[in-house]
């Protein structure tokens, strides 16, 4: 009897992860969306700037196309950290000033909890699938383009 309390309560935990990947995924192909640009790149990414749509971020995502991204926003600079949990790509962050400069770049391995910060107070963070930016050239201190950076200059 209580083996099967306990069978039944791991199926339970299982199939509740489960409905909260699927709806995170949901979600997370919902969100708004922004062109920007790197260089003479072009980036379509999606806009994280809920408190919620920030904490589901790209989690339990199995693929992202390579001009595509996510940007998290910020209501105001403080140093942002990042990390991976439950995240299954993986990604390069791009710490980014008000103004679209990289302040720093940091390489982010799937399914860890180390902490990834900016090196600065920053209100933007970009998720681009890990080494677009290597294979780009785009380092620190390269300035981001689009809307979202213009009207804070």
């Amino acid at each position: 009897m209580f083996q099967r309390f306990v069978a039944l309560l791991a199926l339970s935990a299982s199939l509740m992860t489960f409905a909260h990947g699927q709806e995170a995924q949901t979600t997370q192909t919902n969100l708004q969306r922004v062109k920007l640009s790197a260089g003479m790149y072009q980036i379509d990414a999606q806009v994280a700037q809920t408190p919620e749509q920030r904490q589901i971020g790209l989690m339990f995502r199995k693929e992202m196309p390579q001009t595509e991204g996510m940007i998290f926003v910020f209501e105001q600079p403080a140093t942002q950290c990042f990390w991976m949990k439950n995240t299954l790509l993986p990604l390069t962050a791009a710490f980014v000033a008000d103004d679209g400069r990289i302040v720093n770049l940091a390489d982010m391995r799937p399914l860890t909890e180390e902490s990834h910060c900016s090196e600065e107070p920053v209100r933007f963070v970009l998720e681009m699938n890990q080494g677009w930016f290597a294979k780009k050239n785009i380092k620190k201190g390269a300035k981001l383009g689009g809307e979202l950076f213009a009207a804070r200059r």
